[in-house]
């Protein structure tokens, strides 16, 4: 039996990695176990024939925390940033078109018609109210600015962001500021405005970032600051009570190079996908075991290849393009991975990573890898003119890979704090709680650092 003092950090996602760092750095005794070998979950970077692949996400923002993070562990000198102007891309009716980033460039944007402008340059002068009821993000933008809007702007960057489908999408769990605007301002783009610094300017958003590694290498550098305190290879088989009831100790049993053990703590952390953690808990709680599992994940196919720059008629200059349902295409959107950061791909040859299934194309992810890549590198072909096979790829296939913030979210959300509040010591963390991205990730999973801190004092 280990140090009853010691906290059980279960997952080794960016979630539990920056739980652990935080926990560590509070000088809390504390373990974090992982099932896989390698740290980071669906975030990884591979090095195929001299090309830098990213099997989940391929770049992230660079928010406060996390840039604190990466002081920490000293991976700030690998930081790289890309061009906050490269442009984006939505295809339209078959043709790559320029996503207006601004709202000078969305007026002036042949992207969308005149009365698609109309209602956004009206918007601020007509208040509205949002409904009593959870509305869903595809109602709420059809209602405040039209199915034009939904379809060609909004709609895709859900798919690019969560996998997602807008007509189940909750808009107060995904994107809560945009109901709070509306219901404090009556117009979304007044209470924008009203949000602004005390000096009135527009805050910049935050950059585009990645690695010279990749993304993986955040992970890694976490892990390796750990040090003793990372244990990969380690299956979690469940988390039960320990002892009597009233001391809230914690017995978490796992699996370790074939050996069962055990470790006694006075905190434990699920930092594990929800499902993962709805099994794990089961003894403790049904009724929060049942609320984790009402936690829905989209699948989501990974296609990466290289090509050589002369296979390509169409100059890859920008982010990537993203597509809309109505395209009748497979394949969610396309990222270009080396006009983004440099070092991606050998001198004479670019990356490209597309993304496939999500919410609204379940079944698509089941297939086979090569028909999944084929699928992909035609309609690539096809849209930027390529001309033969890729000289090197990749296909990852993840069957559940992002937690849909759907209408009644909220109150699942709900429900798992009042379980971590009926079973003091027992906390959670993850992408399924206040955000899928990794900037939010490692927010959430700081904070919850910081509240397992104030659990022990105030209990010890």
């Amino acid at each position: 039996m280990s140090d009853l003092r010691q906290v059980i950090v279960a997952g080794g996602g960016i979630s539990g990695l920056s739980c652990a760092l935080r926990l560590q750095q509070l000088g809390l005794p504390v373990t974090l176990l992982e099932a896989s070998e390698r740290p980071g979950g669906l975030a990884g970077s591979i090095e195929k024939d001299g090309c830098l692949f990213e099997s989940g996400p391929q770049s992230f923002q660079g928010t406060s925390a996390i840039f604190d993070v990466i002081r920490q562990v000293g991976v700030e000198t690998q930081l790289q940033t890309a061009d906050p102007a490269a442009p984006r891309f939505v295809l339209q009716h078959g043709r790559l078109r320029k996503i207006p980033m601004s709202p000078p460039a969305l007026l002036t944007s042949s992207l969308l018609g005149v009365g698609a402008r109309w209602k956004v340059v009206s918007e601020p002068f007509r208040r509205s109210t949002p409904p009593d009821a959870e509305e869903s993000v595809a109602n709420f933008v059809r209602r405040k600015f039209g199915h034009e809007i939904l379809e060609y702007l909004v709609a895709p960057f859900v798919s690019g962001v969560y996998a997602g489908d807008p007509e189940k999408l909750s808009l107060r769990a995904a994107f809560p500021t945009l109901e709070e605007w509306e219901r404090e301002y009556g117009s979304v783009l007044r209470g924008a405005i009203k949000s602004r610094n005390p000096d009135g300017e527009r805050e910049e958003p935050p950059p585009l970032c990645s690695f010279r590694q990749g993304v993986g290498a955040l992970p890694q550098a976490i892990a390796a600051k750990l040090g003793e305190n990372w244990r990969g290879g380690v299956t979690v088989a469940a988390v039960n009570r320990s002892g009597r009831v009233e001391e809230h100790r914690y017995e978490v049993r796992f699996t370790s190079k074939g050996r069962e053990e055990t470790i006694e703590a006075h905190a434990v952390v699920l930092a594990t996908p929800a499902y993962t953690a709805s099994h794990l808990i089961a003894r403790i709680s049904t009724q929060l075991a049942q609320a984790l599992s009402g936690i829905a994940y989209a699948p989501v196919g990974v296609v990466a290849a290289g090509y050589n720059d002369s296979q390509f008629a169409v100059a890859l200059e920008g982010f990537g393009f993203l597509v809309p349902r109505s395209e009748k295409l497979r394949i969610l959107g396309t990222v270009w991975n080396s006009s983004l950061f440099p070092g991606r791909a050998p001198d004479g040859m670019a990356v490209i990573t597309s993304f496939i299934g999500g919410a609204t194309d379940t079944a698509v992810v089941e297939k086979p890898e090569q028909e999944l890549a084929t699928i992909v590198q035609q309609e690539n072909a096809r849209l930027l003119k390529i001309s033969g096979e890729p000289v090197t790829s990749i296909v990852w296939r993840h069957p559940k890979a992002l937690p849909q913030y759907n209408l009644g979210h909220g109150y699942i959300v709900e429900a798992i704090r009042d379980g971590e509040r009926a079973n003091p010591g027992l906390f959670f963390s993850g992408n399924y709680l206040e955000g899928p991205s990794l900037g939010k990730c490692v927010e959430q999973g700081t904070k919850t650092a910081d509240a397992v801190r104030d659990y022990l004092r105030s209990s010890a």
